[in-house]
């Protein structure tokens, strides 16, 4: 087969975006953006269809939804129902499970999959330690039950992607009686498995959120995080090299990389000291860092523990509080260093560790760039940790003040909005970006948020990512390459008949899900299935519901949803958790998706 130039640039452009995404060389928006702009100025695409995107029923829902669930945020709805969730300590691991996941797969009807898993892992983790369940068992749950309810609505990424697809090759589009057959029959088969099977194939890992104690607390931080090995008591002697310096000019951070966290003067304790504290001569320091840098500061004129001590910390004298803290995926701290943030000045507190898939780094902190899903163990005062829990930008596990709603007097305001939203898209009264629109606008004119909230609500990133790609669509069914695709596939998998096929296609979505994640996943599978499908004379809309339901089947790996990644810190997970059970949740919901297709489509085998 010859491949015409613009196929071959059209080729090129996909891989070498596929490539940067995946290895994360380039933001994946920027990514999208470059993409647009080469197949534009390569003459691949016209400057009206590279420029489509921006204008697409599906971005102009997207918006609207991500407007939607700040607006249930922000009337304190879903903290509501967090805190439903926080009462149900000691009620067992099993109903524990069971609700976790139900819980995140309702608020997936109508919110965005990574916001419901955000708002609800604070609750969850309270949860886990009021009933003395370790979070591994249930922050899987949650981010699998956000997953499956996003495949019973039409409310999610990947889905109204499809949909658009469907309408840019000239079909009918999805509405959300395309997905609640099929993916509630999938929810409530997940909900058994995991109740019976799933949990038990879970580790049973303890984290810093488990237990109510505050000592417990401690003791679980500094194994969780191996602190032991890292944490030190130095006495200041006289004629050391630091005695009557600022912290600052000490230059112990920057010759060593190692963290003073506290000092001991006499009966007063300094805690999460700022730059200009001066060190005094018999002063004790509680300093973080590793030993061969340690070792180091008796060349200072510094001696290694108290008298009759070995700079153990069995004993230590600093009052000071450990917490979790996690870096949610909106937060304006992604892509920063707490250095840059200035956070030990801001908020009078010093992380000493961060978690990050699988595992804990404990030297130079401060000049890691943060990513979403970071869970960093922090240590200073109660009252400047229930400080940083008010902010919107991090997540803490261990604080009783959350960020309080702005409008909870208008929550019943936001919840009606909201159902009457899921009604019109249910029952396809009119087109489902106009209730998204219109459903965002309803937040602002009732007072449940105001214009700034708003449009500080949209992902813009998305919007990007989806807008620019979605031209790459655009061309490979201009060029006749996604119907040469289809072609090859249709060959492929028409032997296993229409619901052979319907698999397939659900089987290669779901596959290529878990390397580059389901919103692109669904630009680059959905045209060709698409293709195939009408070339084999099956029903394009299954076929779309098929790949958009293996796009959100992001079971295997942390990084295919950003949801997982917010789950791995708290949760104490490594990559090697997630296929433990994911594998069986993605063979269990191919199992389901095939049987509703035969039960509410009428799909038959053979």
């Amino acid at each position: 087969m010859m491949l015409t130039m613009q196929e071959v640039i059209l080729i090129a452009v996909a891989l070498g975006a596929l490539l940067l995404i995946v290895s994360s060389a380039l933001r994946a928006d920027l990514v999208a953006v470059l993409a647009l702009l080469i197949l534009a100025l390569t003459g691949v695409v016209s400057a009206e269809e590279a420029l489509i995107g921006f204008s697409q029923s599906a971005v102009i829902t997207i918006i609207g939804l991500f407007v939607i669930t700040r607006g249930l945020e922000e009337t304190g709805v879903v903290s509501a129902l967090a805190n439903r969730l926080r009462t149900l300590g000691g009620v067992g691991e099993a109903r524990l499970v069971f609700l976790t996941m139900a819980v995140g797969a309702l608020l997936s009807l109508a919110m965005n999959n990574i916001a419901a898993g955000a708002l609800l892992l604070p609750a969850i983790a309270q949860v886990a330690r009021e009933s003395d369940i370790p979070p591994s068992k249930l922050l899987i749950p949650l981010a699998f039950g956000t997953l499956v309810g996003g495949m019973a609505t039409y409310f999610t990424t990947a889905n109204i992607i499809l949909s658009g697809l469907l309408v840019a090759q000239g079909q009918t589009g999805l509405t959300m009686g395309d997905f609640l057959p099929v993916g509630g029959l999938i929810v409530v088969c997940a909900l058994i498995f995991m109740v019976l099977v799933g949990r038990r194939l879970l580790p049973r890992r303890e984290s810093a959120s488990m237990n109510l104690s505050p000592r417990r607390v401690s003791r679980s931080l500094y194994e969780t995080y191996q602190l032991e090995e890292r944490l030190w008591e130095f006495v200041v002697l006289p004629g050391s090299f630091v005695a009557g310096r600022a912290l600052r000019d000490s230059q112990i951070g920057e010759k060593l990389g190692v963290t003073v966290l506290a000092i001991w003067r006499g009966h007063q304790a300094i805690l999460t000291p700022l730059p200009d504290n001066t060190l005094e001569s018999g002063d004790l320091l509680l300093i973080l860092g590793r030993e061969d840098r340690i070792v180091q500061l008796t060349d200072w004129g510094m001696r290694l523990g108290r008298e009759g001590a070995n700079g153990a910390l069995h004993h230590h004298p600093f009052e000071v509080d450990l917490t979790e803290v996690i870096i949610p995926p909106r937060s304006s701290a992604i892509s920063r260093t707490l250095t840059d943030l200035r956070f030990r000045s801001k908020y009078g507190l010093t992380a000493v560790a961060l978690w990050r898939e699988g595992r804990s780094y404990r030297t130079d902190v401060g000049r890691f760039a943060l990513h979403e899903g970071d869970a960093l163990l922090m240590v200073g005062v109660k009252a400047r940790i229930d400080l940083l829990a008010r902010e919107r930008d991090y997540l803490v596990l261990q604080s009783a003040h959350a960020l309080s709603p702005a409008a909870p007097q208008k929550a019943p305001v936001a919840l009606a909005i909201t159902l009457i939203v899921l009604a019109l898209a249910i029952f396809d009264i009119i087109p489902i970006s106009l209730a998204a629109l219109g459903g965002a606008a309803a937040m602002a004119l009732t007072g449940c948020l105001n214009m700034d909230e708003a449009y500080q609500a949209v992902e813009w990133r998305i919007v990007f990512l989806i807008a620019g790609l979605l031209p790459l669509s655009v061309g490979l069914v201009e060029t006749g390459l996604s119907e040469q695709l289809g072609t090859f596939l249709t060959q492929a998998l028409q032997p296993f008949g229409a619901l052979g096929m319907i698999a397939g296609f659900f089987a290669a979505a779901a596959l290529v899900t878990q390397v580059i994640g389901g919103q692109v996943a669904a630009l680059v599978v959905g045209p060709v299935a698409v293709s195939a499908a009408l070339a084999a004379g099956v029903n394009p809309q299954a076929a779309a519901v098929a790949v958009a339901i293996g796009c959100s089947a992001a079971f295997l790996t942390p990084v295919a949803h950003p949801v997982n990644i917010l789950m791995m810190g708290p949760g104490g997970y490594t990559p090697r958790d997630f296929p433990r059970v994911g594998v069986w949740m993605l063979l269990l919901t191919g199992a389901a998706l095939v049987a509703g297709f035969m039960l509410f489509w009428g799909i038959q085998p053979g």
